[in-house]
């Protein structure tokens, strides 16, 4: 009777413990179904943002200054001066510039000898600075321009990206932009917008100090 006993007990021991582990395993499986669902979940959000910043960076490229040059017949000139100098691909990303945009006109005034030999490859370097010339970093639209003009009594110093000066000032209404060799162009057109800044068409090259 009392093996009878002990080996009852000891049965129920067994189907304690064997229950015991069967909890522990399910709840083991729960817990790394658990974890599999919430990294499942992680790796979707993951994957939507990332559609978003791609869908995104798409739609600023698309509406980007480069762009906005590009879709301009009249500035064609200056988007492959772009192209030669490798600053097309800075003016489709993040950022935000003010641009002074020569038209075709415009570099046509240029003597053809010296834009040719800026758009040679070993050149690439004065060709940029050149480009750059013509860039402020910071985003002004003309009526900023015109405020910041009259502040500084109709002689406005700004500096562009190649570290040179430009001095704007206002005639009749309109931005002229003194260069450093002391010629002067004019704002024919203000505020295309674009996403990584604004542009404003000039009818002159400025010519830094090269």
């Amino acid at each position: 009777m009392k093996l009878k006993t002990i080996l009852m007990s000891l049965a129920v021991v067994a189907m304690l413990f064997a229950s015991c582990e069967d909890s522990k395993k399910k709840e083991a499986e729960a817990q790394a179904q658990a974890e599999e669902m919430r990294m499942e979940r992680e790796k979707d959000s993951l994957m939507k943002v990332e559609e978003m910043n791609t869908a995104n960076m798409a739609e600023m490229e698309a509406n980007s200054i480069a762009a906005k040059a590009m879709g301009n017949a009249e500035l064609s000139t200056l988007v492959s001066a772009l192209q030669a100098a490798d600053l097309a691909q800075t003016f489709k990303s993040e950022g935000t510039y003010t641009v002074f945009a020569p038209t075709n006109e415009a570099f046509n005034k240029v003597a053809k000898a010296t834009m040719d030999n800026l758009m040679k490859p070993e050149n690439k370097e004065q060709l940029q600075g050149l480009l750059k010339y013509h860039v402020l970093q910071g985003k002004m639209n003309a009526t900023d321009v015109l405020a910041n003009i009259k502040a500084a009594n109709n002689k406005l110093d700004v500096t562009t990206l190649n570290g040179e000066v430009l001095t704007l000032s206002e005639k009749g209404g309109k931005v002229m932009i003194k260069d450093a060799k002391g010629n002067t162009a004019t704002v024919t057109s203000a505020d295309m917008d674009a996403s990584n800044g604004i542009v404003h068409v000039i009818d002159k090259v400025l010519m830094p100090t090269m």
